[in-house]
């Protein structure tokens, strides 16, 4: 069985958004390649040919990626619980620090450490997920066990 994706409604949008540009902008730009390369002759040895076949398949595999996203993903929203979940907005604090660092708990498909967006299948979204205010918990690191506190859930 294949374990549940979860994207929020703007990945879903994103994903829509490079669909249609992978379906009509790049599948037009590869068939012009192709047809631009076969003019050339030989196609055993010729290599605009061979890769623009490589990014025709490389396209059409993305498409069909999306498409399957996009039909069993669970869409969720930014949303407030008492309970660490997808779709919450949480603080923690590191043992010995006195600051604190807010992530949004998403799913795989759109964690992004850059914009402070962790994945509930992440070693810390994991340890996070189902925890309450001021509950405590300790991530196993390269580095070692680490202690979080979960600060606030928004």
């Amino acid at each position: 069985m294949d374990e549940i994706k979860y994207i929020t409604e703007e990945k879903k949008k994103a994903l829509f958004e490079e669909i249609n540009h992978l379906k009509t902008v790049k599948r037009k730009e590869i068939l012009e390649a192709l047809e631009s390369a076969k003019a050339l002759g030989d196609l055993s040895e010729n290599a605009e040919y061979h890769q623009a076949r490589e990014d025709q398949g490389k396209t059409e595999d993305r498409i069909n990626q999306i498409e399957y996203m996009l039909q069993s993903a669970v869409v969720v929203k930014k949303h407030h619980s008492t309970k660490v979940e997808i779709g919450t907005t949480v603080s923690v604090r590191k043992e010995n620090s006195k600051d604190t660092i807010t992530y949004s708990i998403v799913g795989a498909e759109e964690a992004d450490m850059s914009q402070n967006k962790i994945s509930n299948k992440s070693p810390l979204g994991e340890a996070l997920f189902g925890k309450s205010k001021g509950d405590v918990m300790n991530i196993t690191t390269p580095k070692g066990i680490v202690k979080y506190t979960l600060v606030e859930i928004q």
